[in-house]
């Protein structure tokens, strides 16, 4: 039987919930791991009182992103309602949300880092939106990265689809800390600034601070999943881009 996709646990005693992807390399964001997720997370935010969860991978790469087969027509609506679910519910925690980048964080896995309120990366962690290579668009980054960044610097990574390394991420607000501890700082910052924290006041301190964002965020995820299934997948070049992805080759772009 295959490992779990990933795992919830804490220390004994501990407030601070440790959520982790378990299928290194890739890390991929499949719909078993998005399920895994969810479960792990539920599973942990049950066991005891918390007051942050942490967020990080097994092996040399946080994630390459989200499962490019699903993203073909046939599985791409599920895909998206299920992975979004997951998102809406991280950014709606009553507690703070901190991810841990090693290595690649790419697509669907920078998404899912996006819902921290901070993020703590190793200085070879590489973030990227790549969709658009593949004839596609990130629709919950578009949402969330210029909620970050501003829009200047969200275009430039959704349209480019190119990658930033550590330093250049952290130089336009995308992170906040560069370490070659990235796990021990997170901890650090979780033992100085919230272990001793009420859980009751920092519940409504998140909601006080995230309201808009999170209303904002449902209203445009489900304007962009229509513009995702109705619009992007009615296209040729669409199909075009996620099978030449598959098929390891260079895609013929129709411009249509």
């Amino acid at each position: 039987m295959d490992a779990a996709p990933a795992r919830a646990w804490r220390r004994e005693g501990e407030a601070l919930l440790r959520l982790r992807l378990m299928r290194p390399k890739a890390n991929i964001l499949d719909a078993s791991m998005i399920a895994a997720l969810d479960a792990a997370l539920t599973a942990g935010l049950d066991s005891g009182p918390t007051l942050a969860v942490l967020i990080d991978a097994e092996g040399p790469h946080f994630s390459f992103g989200a499962s490019v087969e699903e993203h073909l027509p046939a599985q791409c609506a599920a895909m998206l309602r299920g992975f979004h679910a997951l998102l809406l519910r991280l950014l709606a925690l009553p507690v703070p949300v901190l991810c841990v980048v090693r290595g690649q964080c790419l697509g669907g896995g920078l998404e899912l880092v996006l819902t921290a309120s901070r993020i703590f990366a190793a200085p070879d962690a590489m973030f990227g939106q790549p969709e658009i290579r593949l004839g596609v668009f990130a629709p919950a980054a578009s949402a969330l990265l210029p909620e970050r960044i501003g829009r200047p610097a969200a275009e430039d990574m959704l349209l480019s689809g190119r990658s930033l390394g550590a330093a250049e991420a952290r130089s336009i607000g995308l992170i906040q800390t560069v370490s070659e501890d990235p796990a021990g700082e997170a901890e650090e910052w979780f033992a100085t600034h919230l272990a001793d924290k009420s859980a009751a006041a920092l519940a409504h301190a998140m909601a006080a601070a995230r309201a808009d964002l999170i209303a904002r965020t449902r209203v445009r995820l489900s304007e962009l999943e229509a513009l995702y299934l109705d619009g992007l997948m009615r296209t040729e070049d669409a199909l075009v881009g996620l099978q030449a992805f598959l098929a390891k080759r260079t895609p013929h772009w129709e411009h249509r």
